[in-house]
């Protein structure tokens, strides 16, 4: 019977004392993989079908490896092949379909698939990933389980080492694991693994992008984008994507930024932007804020909700300074916007 699997990787991990997995780093992760290199792999591994991960060692994937070989497969076989040389623990995880993942393995599988472009924000199925992920301390050494920091920093001392803690979270920072090409990442500590950071990116020190959270590139970020959020394309010339306030998601919320945006300092919105919109520096706009649809002479057209004006292109959002109201003007006069929308609901 043919072996279709929605992804596969074999990678190389760390565990703790209890041989629980903190974290694996999975240097070739596949989306669709071809049907015959499914096979090859999980054949041996006696792979039923469902979404599991098997714990490997050297001989086994040495085994893996002539097999993925015969297959045909010569550079899957080589990184198998450097793969069983490794002194830490290895793993292959197996994905029949995009459920909801119920291992570390697994969660570490979608967190690459999404760090490594092959799947967008929101692209996959990560309902109950955070108990999967343990809190552990990211340090000069490697992941290591909390309980067991004090006895290592310890050792470091006595051997005339330190032993550096550069976080304690229970996601890694993604350039440990995968650097993507043609971005520019000015502090890399301030990009998590599972984002999504695209072709033509920089992200300056003060940007932060989350898991399941990215841009489309090219385009800037200088503030925060956090989970559920995915920035559109731009151009940092010309009223380019960029972002220096905050963009929030989360939950089953998509928060999407079309191209050529532009939001302001210390601004940040709750809602999806269409191309070329603007929020002024210092504006929050959430769903529910009231907004103030103004014509070419800035009089009052209509006052409605942020959430009906979501996804709509070429709006400024600002607020009055002598009044404190936020409010919307268009390049389209407001009377055709307010009409559109009307048509719309």
């Amino acid at each position: 019977m043919t072996t279709q699997l929605f992804s596969l990787a074999i990678g190389v991990g760390t565990q703790n004392q209890q041989g629980q997995w903190l974290e694996i780093f999975y240097p070739q992760p596949l989306l669709n993989p071809p049907a015959a290199l499914a096979e090859a792999i999980a054949g041996p591994l006696g792979h039923a079908g469902g979404n599991h991960s098997y714990k490997l060692d050297a001989c086994q994937l040495a085994s893996l490896a002539e097999a993925v070989q015969a297959a045909g497969y010569k550079a899957e076989a080589e990184l198998l092949q450097r793969l069983s040389h490794s002194a830490k623990p290895l793993v292959a995880t197996l994905l029949e379909n995009d459920a909801a993942p119920t291992s570390t393995p697994e969660a570490y599988l979608k967190l690459h698939l999404l760090s490594h472009r092959l799947v967008k924000p929101h692209g996959l199925n990560l309902s109950g990933i955070f108990p999967l992920l343990p809190n552990v301390a990211w340090t000069s050494e490697g992941a290591i389980d909390l309980g067991e920091l004090p006895d290592r920093q310890l050792e470091a001392r006595i051997n005339g080492r330190l032993l550096e803690v550069f976080s304690v979270d229970k996601f890694p920072k993604m350039t440990d694991y995968v650097v993507p090409s043609g971005v520019r990442l000015a502090d890399s500590a301030r990009i998590r693994l599972g984002a999504y950071v695209g072709e033509g990116t920089t992200v300056m020190h003060e940007g932060f992008i989350n898991f399941n959270a990215g841009t489309a590139g090219p385009g800037m970020i200088e503030g925060r984008v956090s989970a559920g959020v995915f920035v559109g394309k731009g151009s940092d010339l010309g009223g380019g994507c960029s972002t220096m306030g905050t963009l929030s998601g989360g939950g089953n919320i998509v928060i999407s930024v079309g191209e050529g945006c532009l939001i302001g300092a210390n601004a940040g919105i709750g809602i999806p932007l269409g191309d070329r919109n603007i929020v002024e520096s210092g504006l929050y706009i959430t769903a529910g804020t009231k907004v103030a649809l103004l014509d070419e002479q800035n009089q009052l057209v209509k006052v409605l909700k942020a959430r009906e004006l979501a996804g709509q292109p070429d709006l400024l959002f600002r607020r009055n300074s002598q009044s404190g109201a936020v409010e919307c003007k268009s390049n389209k006069t407001a009377i055709e916007l307010n009409e559109a929308l009307h048509a719309h609901n």
